[in-house]
């Protein structure tokens, strides 16, 4: 099977585009050439996202839980397209951290609703989109989240699980033609996300604050948001269908296959080995 058409240079759909990966990946892909249309719910995150660029763009303050106005921002984005569309990253997320017993039922559904239905909304929003074309590529975020459960992080999981399902079944329906379906599998990268985290309580116990708790996720993070762009950049221009981000990432995936139900006691292990690494946000 030969390689698909690159999107280097292309128009191309970024959500949660006002920090962290999406905002890194409209950096780099306006930089190589590409008009980039961004949205995010964060205005003033929106705003200095675009003020950086220096390429065609188009900013949508978009609260991608809304079904309808995601088909607005596609239609929007239809009018707007200098070229055929090259690729819709679904990439906007949050973070709910709390054990089972103590969860929340609002905050899981707060998640749910932006990590899975926000997927779900901007994929049969811009699907008609490349169905037309003939060809493109759906970037969904997933998380290694999704490829293992973690204490803690069961709404987290439950929707990163369900983007590698969804996405998943929709490339076996797309199997024959130039559209593509893609999952995208972060590591530990050093965003925003745990510190913007719904957090009722440390739920170990422990008495950490919401900062304490951030500051040793962060701690943790081996990529910055630079390194993930130009890794889920070169992923799908290679063709991949499932880009793994990071070699925290890679870990987890072997974990997966080699150990799918003791995975947890090596990871506590590897846990407890704090890394520094440069803060990028």
């Amino acid at each position: 099977m030969s390689r698909p058409r690159s999107i280097t240079g292309r128009p191309v759909v970024i959500t949660g585009a006002a920090s962290g990966i999406g905002r890194a990946l409209a950096t780099r892909l306006s930089r190589l050439g590409a008009p980039v249309a961004l949205a995010d719910v964060d205005a003033d995150g929106l705003k200095a996202t675009a003020a950086a660029l220096h390429g065609r763009v188009l900013t949508r303050v978009l609260d991608v839980r809304d079904a309808e106005d995601q088909l607005r921002f596609a239609g929007e984005v239809r009018e707007w397209l200098p070229a055929p569309l090259a690729a819709v990253f679904n990439n906007a997320g949050v973070a709910v951290t709390s054990s089972v017993l103590d969860a929340v039922p609002e905050d899981d559904d707060w998640l749910h609703d932006i990590n899975f239905r926000g997927v779900v909304h901007g994929t049969r929003a811009f699907l008609p989109i490349l169905a037309e074309q003939g060809e493109g590529a759906i970037v969904n975020t997933s998380s290694v989240y999704g490829l293992l459960g973690i204490p803690y992080q069961s709404a987290y999981c439950a929707a990163k699980f369900a983007v590698r399902g969804f996405t998943e079944s929709l490339r076996q329906e797309l199997a024959g033609s130039a559209v593509r379906a893609i999952t995208v599998h972060p590591g530990g990268i050093t965003t925003n996300i745990a510190r913007n985290a719904r957090v009722r309580r440390d739920p170990t116990g422990r008495g950490r604050s919401r900062e304490e708790m951030a500051a040793q996720f962060e701690a943790m993070t081996m990529t910055s948001p630079d390194k993930a762009a130009a890794i889920i950049h070169t992923g799908v221009d290679r063709g991949k269908a499932r880009i793994l981000v990071g070699p925290d990432a890679y870990l987890f995936d072997a974990l997966a296959r080699v150990t799918p139900t003791h995975y947890n006691a090596v990871l506590t292990r590897l846990m407890r080995r704090p890394r520094r690494t440069e803060a990028v946000r």
